[in-house]
């Protein structure tokens, strides 16, 4: 739990520092050798702001991120979630009637088909695009793929004058291009806040890779993920017993460092919440599976994982809709097998942008309370106010903390406050990141929509160094962020960029500060 421990970092602070605490002196929850200052509902951290930053440009160059491919999916992993091994005889036409299908079911789609003017307004929104250089990462160029094809079967001027009006055959070639550069979006949405259309980029990722999905075409990664899920209930592919093992070794591990007897119960029925986490929790964000039990604890309230639905992570939105609610409908059943009270979603951020369309795709959630997903940060910014907990911040005073928000939670539902509320009311020195690159504008990590994998790392690396030189210019030695996969990429980014910032979850920070 002490791996947040770092050096100062070398910034002047408008206000006089509090004396520090000795690190070896230091547990989550208590405060050894020194008077408590400890509080139910202790002030803000004071909100430091910085201006705007330079955001760095790579240049361009034609196929410069085209090496940067995600290896094909394994046949039994496909057929496993339903879908085709390999390649289908009769593709095309196979792709063509998906299309047909989604632009039948989703009118936003054909609308996104229908209303770019290629403006050029998102061109450099794209931390893939800005970080490569290569221009079929902007986000026009790579919804051109699609849309090429769009013309050309579903407009009369593209049946009628193909590659006059920009319309294209679905080929073998293109289909090259949309598996190399639809599997380099995250879905992130960034460039969706700069198009004056509201152009929503990301569904027309999803509608790519549902279509090569129908025709046998996916990535290694996603679909065995999504196997692992029917497979085992989580995204790592931890069988039940490894899960409950886990769940006791941090037990003892909390009653060492606390000297409390900190439950982290598992399949426990009628408990007041089952939280579903991201499996990485409870195997290597330890600190934050831990901090989820101390909140609870402080709280008084009952709360339980399931080993069935032990994942909140949900890889079938980078993939199909098929797969994107079967997921999802696990943890519904898995609430109604434990008569569960509520349901509440750890620190994942596609779990929540997928989470919180619950009530429609698995629903209703009317037989729980409250009747609608509920993000952990939403909850312990309520407990934090009805003054739950009794509050040290100044066990954190050798850290200045800045914040990253997911793209998923930032862009997909308006998180921005309650994580930030939850960090500054855990610390003492807080400082944001440039306005142009947090909150609605914040850069993706650059390892999520399915690319936390290690074929295309270099473009993972590229994407990430945006955020990385934010953060350095904070002169922040920890980076809070409630997201696994950013919890994953990021310390991989600030390592490859030189930045010397841990990163935290944000509940992590919280729990140190928790006096029990």
């Amino acid at each position: 739990m002490d791996k947040l421990e770092t050096k100062e970092p070398q910034v002047v602070e408008a206000e006089a520092e509090k004396e520090p605490l000795e690190p070896d002196k230091l547990t989550i929850h208590t405060v050894q050798g020194r008077r408590s200052r400890a509080t139910t509902h202790p002030p803000l951290a004071p909100h430091h702001k910085m201006g705007h930053m330079k955001l760095y440009q790579a240049p361009f160059q034609d196929g410069a991120s085209a090496g940067n491919v995600c290896h094909a999916a394994k046949a039994r992993d496909m057929v496993h979630i339903d879908l085709p091994g390999q390649l289908v005889d009769g593709w095309q036409e196979k792709a063509i009637a998906k299309f047909k299908q989604l632009l039948s079911r989703y009118r936003g789609l054909r609308v996104f088909m229908e209303t770019c003017v290629r403006c050029g307004a998102c061109y450099d929104s794209c931390q893939f695009f800005r970080g490569t250089g290569d221009p079929k990462n902007m986000p026009v160029a790579r919804a051109e793929l699609l849309r090429r094809v769009y013309r050309r079967y579903f407009t009369v001027a593209g049946r009628l004058l193909g590659e006059a009006v920009d319309a294209s055959d679905l080929t073998e070639d293109l289909l090259r291009d949309w598996y190399t550069y639809f599997y380099q979006c995250s879905e992130c949405r960034r460039c969706s806040v700069y198009c004056p259309y509201g152009i929503d980029t990301a569904e027309i990722t999803m509608a790519a890779r549902e279509i090569m999905a129908t025709i046998g075409v996916g990535t290694k990664y996603v679909t065995e993920v999504v196997a692992k899920v029917y497979d085992t209930g989580n995204n790592l592919g931890i069988p039940p017993p490894a899960w409950i093992d886990s769940s006791e070794f941090l037990e003892g591990e909390l009653e060492a460092e606390t000297g409390k007897k900190i439950p982290m119960p598992v399949n426990a029925k009628d408990s007041d919440v089952l939280l579903v986490m991201p499996s990485a929790d409870n195997f290597a964000n330890t600190d934050t599976m831990m901090a989820y039990g101390v909140i609870f604890y402080a709280a008084g309230v009952s709360w339980t994982t399931s080993t069935y639905a032990d994942e909140g992570g949900n890889f079938g939105l980078f993939l199909d809709f098929a797969n994107l609610r079967k997921v999802n409908k696990r943890i519904l059943d898995a609430a109604r097998e434990l008569n569960v009270k509520r349901v509440i979603w750890g620190e994942c951020g596609h779990a929540w942008r997928a989470g919180m369309y619950t009530d429609t795709l698995n629903g209703p959630m009317d037989w729980l309370n409250p009747s609608y997903p509920l993000h952990i940060a939403e909850w312990t910014q309520e407990m934090i106010k009805k003054g739950a907990f009794h509050i040290d911040k100044s066990v954190n005073d050798q850290f200045l903390v800045t914040y990253h928000d997911p793209c998923n939670p930032a862009r997909a539902h308006g998180l921005l406050e309650e994580p930030r509320f939850v960090v500054r009311s855990a610390v003492n020195r807080f400082i944001e990141m440039p306005p142009n690159t947090i909150r609605e504008n914040t850069f993706c990590c650059s390892g999520g929509g399915g690319l936390l994998t290690d074929e295309i790392m270099p473009l993972r690396m590229a994407g990430g160094r945006l955020r990385a030189e934010a953060c350095r210019v904070t002169g922040a030695n920890v980076l809070a962020t409630p997201c696994a996969i950013c919890k994953a990429q990021l310390p991989l980014v600030m390592e490859h960029w030189k930045v010397p910032a841990r990163v935290s979850g944000c509940i992590d920070l919280l729990s140190r500060a928790i006096v029990l």
